[in-house]
C-alpha cells in the first residue's frame, strides 16, 4: 500500500502575530466588541485569519490584545510565545508610531535592517502593522494618531537562546518576518541569520570573520583568536556554500573555517550543504582518499566501516595522522571554489578538545 504523504502545515511569523494583536486592539476600540479572530494581510497579499488569545479595553483610547504565535510544522524559539500590542489613539494627523514594549529588543549596532536606537521590529512587520491601521482607518485625513507598542512577556528570556546579543539587539527578541507566513522546512530563517551576522561584521569594518558550524566549535575558535570581537564569529550550521556567498556579497576580505573533523570531511567533498544525512557518503569518500594516500587497503576498509566520523578520526590519528592535512587542504580548496578569488579563505580543523590540528596558513 502506498503511504500517503502528510502535508506540512504553514504558520505565521512574530510580525504577523503582532499585526493581528494590533488589529484586535483596534477592533475593540472602534467596534467596542472583543474579536475571537482577525484577518490581516501578509506582505505577499495573502489573507491570514489569526485567533486572538486575549483582548481588553484599557480606557477609551487604549486597548491591549495578544496572540499565541503558531509556527506550524516549522517550530522555532518563538513557537507558542505570546505576542501582544497596546494600541493608543490620540488626536493628530494620522501618524502611526511603532514602539518596543516589554520583551522586544532594541537595535544597538549598525549593519541590520533597522538602524541603532530603533525597536527590533523589522520592515516586514512594520508594513503589516501599517496595513492593519489603514484597513481600519482608510482615510488618512480623518485617521487619529495611532501609537502601537509591541510586547512579548517572555521575550527577554527567549532572546537568551538566540543570536540577538551577538547582533547587538538588547532587551528582548526581534519581531521578524519577510512575508508574514512561516513555510515549514525552509532554511530561509537560518540563512537570514547568517546574512545579518555578516552584515553587522561588515558594518563594524571587520576584515576577517571566523565561520563555525555550532556553539562548541565557535567557543573553541574564540579561544584560538581571543583578540577578535565576538561579532567576527558567525555560526553557519550546514550552510557551507551559502555562507561564503554571503561573505562575498558583503565584501568581507577574509573567512576562516574553524571546524571539527567530521564537518571538514563533508566540506572537503565540495558539497554545498553539509547535512548529517551525507555522513555515510562522507565516510565512503574518506575511505577512498585513505586508500589513495596511504596505499593501505586494510586501513581504508577500517575507515569505511567506522561508526562515525569521530570513530574514523580516532583511527586516522592512530595510524595515519597525515590524513588530517589532506582533508584540510581539500576543505580549503572547496571553500575557495565557492568563495571566488576576492575572499581569502583559511581552513582550520579542530580536534575534539579544541586544539588546531590543521591550519592552511601554517
Amino acid at each position: 500500500m502506498k503511504k500517503t504523504e502528510q502535508k506540512l502545515r504553514s504558520g505565521f511569523t512574530t510580525g504577523a502575530a503582532a499585526a493581528a494583536a494590533v488589529k484586535g486592539a483596534l477592533r475593540i476600540l472602534v467596534d467596542n466588541a472583543t474579536p475571537e479572530k482577525v484577518r490581516i494581510q501578509a506582505i505577499t497579499g495573502e489573507d491570514l485569519n489569526i485567533r486572538i488569545h486575549s483582548c481588553e479595553k484599557i480606557d477609551g483610547e487604549s486597548a491591549r490584545c495578544t496572540v499565541i504565535k503558531d509556527a506550524g510544522d516549522d517550530p522555532d524559539i518563538t513557537h507558542k510565545a505570546e505576542i501582544g500590542a497596546v494600541v493608543t489613539l490620540s488626536e493628530g494627523d494620522g501618524e502611526i508610531l511603532i514602539k518596543a514594549g516589554e520583551g522586544v529588543g532594541t537595535v544597538t549596532k549598525p549593519g541590520l535592517e533597522i538602524p541603532p536606537g530603533e525597536p527590533a521590529i523589522n520592515p516586514g512587520p512594520r508594513e503589516m502593522i501599517r496595513r492593519v491601521v489603514t484597513d481600519v482607518f482608510p482615510d488618512s485625513a480623518t485617521r487619529p494618531a495611532v501609537t502601537v507598542e509591541v510586547f512579548v512577556p517572555e521575550g527577554e528570556k527567549l532572546a537568551r537562546n538566540t543570536l540577538n546579543p551577538r547582533l547587538g539587539i538588547v532587551g528582548g527578541i526581534s519581531i521578524l518576518g519577510t512575508t508574514g507566513i512561516v513555510r515549514p522546512m525552509s532554511h530561509d530563517a537560518y540563512i537570514a541569520t547568517i546574512e545579518a551576522s555578516l552584515s553587522v561584521a561588515r558594518a563594524m569594518e571587520l576584515k576577517q570573520v571566523v565561520l563555525t558550524t555550532g556553539r562548541r566549535s565557535e567557543r573553541f575558535a574564540q579561544g584560538l583568536w581571543p583578540d577578535l570581537p565576538e561579532e567576527a564569529f558567525v555560526q553557519i550550521g550546514d550552510f557551507f556554500k551559502a555562507s561564503l556567498d554571503a561573505v562575498r556579497r558583503e565584501g568581507i576580505a577574509g573567512a576562516t573555517f574553524s571546524v571539527f573533523f567530521g564537518k571538514a570531511v563533508k566540506m572537503a567533498q565540495g558539497v554545498p550543504h553539509t547535512h548529517a544525512a551525507k555522513s555515510a557518503m562522507a565516510l565512503s569518500r574518506l575511505a577512498a582518499w585513505s586508500r589513495e594516500i596511504t596505499g593501505n587497503a586494510e586501513f581504508a576498509d577500517a575507515v569505511a566501516d567506522a561508526n562515525t566520523a569521530r570513530h574514523a578520526f580516532d583511527l586516522i590519528m592512530e595510524k595515519h595522522p597525515e590524513m588530517v592535512a589532506q582533508v584540510g587542504n581539500r576543505m580549503t580548496e572547496a571553500a575557495r571554489n565557492f568563495s571566488g578569488p576576492k575572499v581569502k579563505v583559511r581552513g582550520v580543523i579542530l580536534d575534539y578538545s579544541g586544539e588546531a590540528l590543521f591550519d592552511s596558513d601554517a
